[in-house]
């Protein structure tokens, strides 16, 4: 019962005290793109160079967090919010201890991805466009979910039958279609380092 809930929150240690003691600036990258733009990809890339340029990293990505967090979750239009509700307010709970959190979702919507930004903080928040056509998403088909849609084994599939809302004014694009993946890498590294070292 909520009226039994009694938040300590303004007597816990702060997100500054916990950067301080890390040397970093605690954010949320959160990746938005079609599944089978690259996103994975350029998560566990960015995750390794910032590892090994002495940051502590944390990624949350759709398909491990289906395998426990959220292992309860369909894919229901309530269940997909419920699922990067949850998301966001893990990635909330690293970043507050100054950790880097790099998300890799396809939270497909406009509405979706300001949920996860009201709950994560403005300011801790950067979102990354993972940019790359449908055709070519479709080329590739890493998890083979492409051939399921297009038979009808999945139905709601985003960019399919379920439509795909690009960010109005993310802070990176990453173009997947036209780049290596290794240059996109650099990019969003780069990118992220601005943010993230503490000065």
């Amino acid at each position: 019962m909520a009226e039994h809930i009694h938040p300590i929150f303004d007597s816990m240690l702060t997100k500054k005290e916990k950067e301080s003691l890390l040397k970093q600036h605690g954010i949320v990258v959160w990746m938005t793109g079609l599944s089978g733009s690259g996103k994975s990809t350029l998560a566990r890339g960015l995750e390794r160079q910032l590892h090994n340029n002495g940051f502590l990293t944390k990624l949350l990505d759709g398909d491990n967090l289906r395998t426990g967090l959220n292992k309860d979750l369909g894919f229901s239009a309530e269940d997909r919010t419920e699922n990067i509700r949850r998301v966001a307010e893990t990635a909330k709970l690293f970043a507050e201890c100054g950790v880097i959190v790099i998300c890799s979702f396809v939270s497909p919507t406009q509405d979706i991805r300001a949920m996860a930004r009201s709950i994560i903080g403005e300011k801790t928040f950067m979102e990354v466009l993972v940019e790359a056509s449908y055709d070519t998403c479709a080329e590739r088909d890493v998890k083979g979910l492409y051939k399921k849609a297009l038979k009808g084994e999945i139905k709601n599939f985003t960019g399919l039958d379920a439509p795909f809302e690009k960010p109005v004014s993310p802070s990176l694009v990453v173009n997947t279609e036209k780049n290596k993946a290794e240059d996109c890498i650099q990019l969003l590294y780069h990118h992220v380092e601005n943010r993230i070292v503490f000065k």
